[in-house]
């Protein structure tokens, strides 16, 4: 039977398919628009499958808000370029706000987006439409209480949220900007886990004994070393990035202010990534291997 430009054009509109792919289903289903749906969803269904496996680091960090409570979550991609994509960015960002709703990243893949299709569903459609692994991959929340919440994305790869007490939103916004910026490893001395001090400690020491200096000369040396240390990856230790004449915990004790908890996300952290020698790749293609 004739397909009509309509029919593919309608079937384009609900899937979001290729022209192609669309008039191809509506052929082998004899025109029948509800079946042809069904054929692409199966072969979408496959291409997520097939690329699953694919390596997906790049991508984006978005945020949402609500009230007191806030999110950051991670959807991920193979490339820039496809991170750059208004689809991908519109499934990003809506994912964000259903996460608002969400206790956790399994419960946010199993909700229901604008189109009536979970999440998952919709991720493995997106997949088959841009040709490329993309994953939901961590969401991370957080709640102001009597508070104050304040965010900073930058360029769609690092996302901070800081939630802070005594303070506003302008204060947390700020130091969201310095953990974006210094990305501290704790919030302050007390967070620093014991064996992290301890093996810190040890290593001063070591490296303290051959100056042959005497014992009571390099406890001091130690203690200031180590004081030094700790104010390097404590975030209240740190020099402010927009006044290195305060440290973030003296701007906080100037605003009457106390951090109550912070999150930083940067795409791809902890994917091991495929290196490879494009220079290599264009030789092996001109020699036709």
């Amino acid at each position: 039977m004739s397909i009509t430009a309509a029919q593919v054009k309608e079937l384009r509109e609900r899937t979001g398919a290729g022209m192609m792919e669309c008039k191809k289903a509506l052929v082998e289903t004899g025109g029948d628009m509800d079946a042809a749906l069904e054929h692409l969803r199966k072969s979408g269904l496959a291409k997520a499958d097939k690329k699953a496996g694919r390596v997906a680091a790049e991508g984006a960090i978005v945020h949402a808000s609500e009230g007191a409570r806030a999110v950051l979550v991670e959807v991920n991609c193979e490339t820039d370029f496809v991170a750059k994509d208004e689809n991908f960015r519109k499934f990003a960002e809506e994912v964000a706000q259903l996460a608002l709703q969400a206790d956790d990243i399994e419960a946010l893949r199993n909700m229901s987006m604008s189109g009536g299709e979970s999440v998952e569903d919709t991720r493995q459609q997106l997949v088959a439409k841009i040709g490329e692994n993309v994953q939901v991959r961590r969401m991370e929340s957080l709640d102001a209480g009597d508070g104050a919440i304040g965010s900073y994305i930058h360029g769609g790869r690092i996302g901070v949220m800081v939630a802070v007490s005594g303070g506003d939103e302008e204060l947390a916004r700020d130091i969201a900007m310095h953990v974006a910026a210094l990305n501290p490893g704790y919030r302050d001395a007390q967070d620093v886990p014991e064996e992290v001090l301890a093996k810190e400690r040890e290593i001063l020491i070591a490296q303290a004994k051959d100056s042959g200096k005497p014992a009571d000369i390099i406890e001091k040396m130690v203690t200031g070393r180590l004081n030094k240390h700790l104010a390097e990856i404590t975030l209240t230790g740190q020099p402010f990035v927009k006044d290195g004449d305060v440290t973030v915990g003296k701007l906080l004790k100037q605003k009457g202010a106390s951090v109550v908890d912070y999150v930083r996300l940067e795409v791809g952290e902890g994917i091991e990534k495929e290196e490879s020698d494009f220079a290599s790749e264009v030789m092996q293609q001109a020699r036709g291997g």
